[in-house]
């Protein structure tokens, strides 16, 4: 861990910056499932007290990324299909619902000029075999639309299981099929929250997350990346 980024950061609380350290590291897997560590280790190591690391480790634990083990620290929990799937039911039910608030207002091309930004990256990622772009592509796609809906607590809500779902998303990026379906949804779902055609909208979604979050928990039984 760099203690360069805790110490440049001033606009943050220390809690927040340990927390996004932390949790970076254990989406990016170089915390991999098993990972242990002492709080006085990672106070260490980030260059601050054993507070703020207290405190970022008790929200981990929270959002599921880590348990607290007494006299022994934090420890990475493992990733099971069983978690994904249930990441994925309730991430689905968020961008469902915000997929319906924002073709309900029934928005003009230009306001989904993020939107469509975000998906022209993704076709050219493709078009470069580039996965690792795709996938900031992807995300951007993900944030623009529920920053769209106007309902910043729904937002905020899905941003969190986002969260808990990217360590799925970086493991088996390599691994999942060429995602050209995931492109060609993506544009029928901009055409139909552009025409204000929210419950073929909603449809659309839903079916493709239900085929994503499947494919996911296929690929993590399939090659056993819990135990990685």
């Amino acid at each position: 861990m760099n203690d360069s980024a805790i110490e440049q950061e001033t606009s943050l609380s220390r809690v927040e910056l340990v927390y996004r350290k932390l949790r970076d590291n254990i989406i990016t897997n170089q915390f991999p499932p098993g990972y242990q560590a002492l709080e006085p280790e990672i106070a260490k190591q980030l260059g601050v007290s054993r507070t703020p690391v207290r405190e970022a480790l008790i929200r981990l634990e929270a959002e599921n990324l880590i348990q607290l083990v007494p006299r022994r620290g934090m420890r990475v929990l493992p990733l099971v299909p069983d978690d994904i799937k249930e990441i994925n039911e309730i991430l689905t039910g968020l961008e469902v619902m915000a997929v319906e608030l924002l073709a309900k207002h029934k928005p003009g091309r230009d306001l989904l000029e993020p939107m469509e930004s975000a998906l022209d990256e993704m076709d050219k990622s493709l078009l470069t075999g580039d996965m690792e772009l795709w996938a900031e592509a992807d995300e951007k796609f993900h944030r623009f639309l529920l920053a769209l809906a106007g309902n910043q607590r729904l937002a905020s809500m899905a941003e969190s299981v986002r969260i808990q779902s990217q360590r799925s998303r970086k493991i088996t990026l390599k691994l999942r099929p060429s995602p050209e379906s995931t492109n060609s949804a993506y544009r029928k779902l901009l055409n139909a929250i552009a025409a204000g055609s929210w419950q073929e909208a909603k449809e659309v979604h839903y079916q493709h997350r239900l085929e994503v979050s499947q494919m996911l928990v296929d690929l993590l039984e399939k090659y056993q990346l819990p135990h990685l």
